[in-house]
Parts: structure tokens; sequence; C-alpha cells
């Protein structure tokens, strides 16, 4: 059995973002952490109700992103996690962006079962240049005793491009060789843009027993086509009202959405 099987309860399970509204120290926030609780816990509720198998708790508003992220950010994001836990009733993970270090070390406060990064590569974009440092995350995931934390590898970061560019099932092969990766994430070219459905197969034609994940894009009309090059997706732009980023969970977009991921998961 395949560890997305054993977590999440079936195949090709489906990652709900559960985007938190911006905090403090960032340039959006309104001033009132009791509103981004209480948002947060309406959006969980209807991501849940619809149907997610999974959901990824991530500052996405803490726009523009830090490389790296102010303490008070993730102070803040361990305390609504921390509310919103008892709530939670699907595996949860967490993602602080742009920050893998800080993923692993609020993952290790919070009991989140996986974490989502660019763990890999040096890349450049709107946030200026970044040079990951794997081997320190996964040191450091060891030392705190983190044996069960899934890591989602991001091969290409929506938004941003590697410094020198190389074929896509290269950069899978050295993920795979050097890191052993628990699953590896293809995105688009931003939140919300669609995946390559090519990008999905070449990344799956090297990746071996390593699950491959559709990052960014994926909605109703796509579903069955981004899973039958995929093993799971991560969702978050379509739960939205109008499947627009800046909106709240749509529960009914979410009942939609999953429905069709249930009707194509009966045919497998």
């Amino acid at each position: 059995m395949t560890w997305t099987k054993e977590m999440f309860g079936v195949e090709k399970p489906i990652i709900a973002l559960l985007h938190l509204q911006a905090l403090p120290g960032d340039p959006l926030y309104g001033g009132d952490m009791e509103g981004v609780y209480r948002q947060a816990l309406e959006d969980l509720n209807g991501l849940q109700d619809g149907g997610v198998d999974g959901v990824l708790i991530a500052n996405e508003f803490s726009l523009p992103y830090q490389i790296n992220a102010d303490p008070v950010t993730i102070g803040a994001m361990g305390y609504l996690v921390g509310r919103l836990k008892e709530f939670i009733r699907i595996p949860f993970g967490v993602n602080v962006v742009l920050n893998p270090m800080a993923s692993l070390e609020l993952a290790a406060s919070t009991g989140a079962s996986f974490i989502r990064s660019a763990f890999t590569g040096a890349y450049m974009g709107e946030n200026g240049v970044v040079n990951t440092d794997v081997a320190a995350v996964v040191r450091r995931k060891k030392a705190l005793g983190l044996d069960h934390l899934k890591m989602l590898y991001k091969v290409n970061p929506e938004s941003d491009a590697y410094l020198v560019e190389r074929d896509i099932r290269v950069i899978t092969k050295s993920i795979l060789f050097h890191c052993s990766p628990d699953g590896l994430c293809v995105s688009g070219a931003s939140a919300g843009s669609e995946t390559s459905t090519d990008a999905i197969a070449l990344v799956r034609s090297v990746a071996g027993d390593t699950p491959v994940f559709c990052n960014t894009g994926c909605n109703a009309q796509t579903a069955v086509e981004k899973l039958s090059s995929s093993d799971g997706a991560c969702v978050g732009t379509t739960f939205k009202k109008d499947g627009k980023f800046e909106n709240n969970v749509d529960p009914e977009r979410v009942v939609e959405f999953m429905k069709v991921v249930k009707a194509f998961r009966e045919t497998l």
C-alpha cells in the first residue's frame, strides 16, 4: 500500500489548500486575528464537508512573501493551527510559503502529517534569488524525530524559474537520487494556473514509486485529465468563490469538484 493510500484512505487524494488571510506583520493584515481565525475555520469546514481528503494550511496572503519569514508569522500560524486542530477531521499539513525550514519547524510543533515546499534548487522571481538548503532541512527533520512526516517536493516552483534551465525529467531524477522525496509536485506558472499535463506525464515517467501531484490549476473540468496522469492533486483556487484566488472557499464548488473526483475513482 502506498503511503498516500495509507494516510488519506483513497487513491489519488485531493489535498485542499487552506489559505490563511494576512497575518500580523503582513502588509495586508487587517488587525483582527480573531477574524482571521473565524474565516479559516469557515473555510476548513467548507473543505471538509465537501469531501476533500487532506488539507494544507498555508500563509498564502502574506504578500509579498518573505524569503526568511518573521517569527511573528510562524507564531501566528502556530496559534491558528492550534485552535483549528480540534476541528480538523482529515490529515493536515502546513506550509510557510518560501520557507522550507520554517514549515518543518511548524509541523514539529503542530503535529502536521506533511509539508510542501521548494526544498531544492536555486531559482529566481519577484522575491529575488532563492538558494535552498535541502540538506539542512532533512537533517533537522531527522534531529527532531519526524520520521513520520512526509515531504512533498516542488519539482518546479510556481511563479519562479531555476537559474539554469534543465529538463524537468533531469530535475526529477536528481531530486529522487539526492533527497528520497516522499512526493513530487508539478506546478503551473502561478497559483491557480493550470499545470501542463505533459509536464506531469514527464515527471511521472521517471518518478518510479514516488507519488506525483498536480500542484496548481486543477478544476472540475480538468480533474479527470490531471488525475489520469498523476497520483493526486493539491487544489486551492478552484475551491474559492467564482474560482478567484482572493476569495474565500465556496462549499458548493468543493462538492462539485469532489463529485467529479469520486466518480473518476470508481473507474480505477
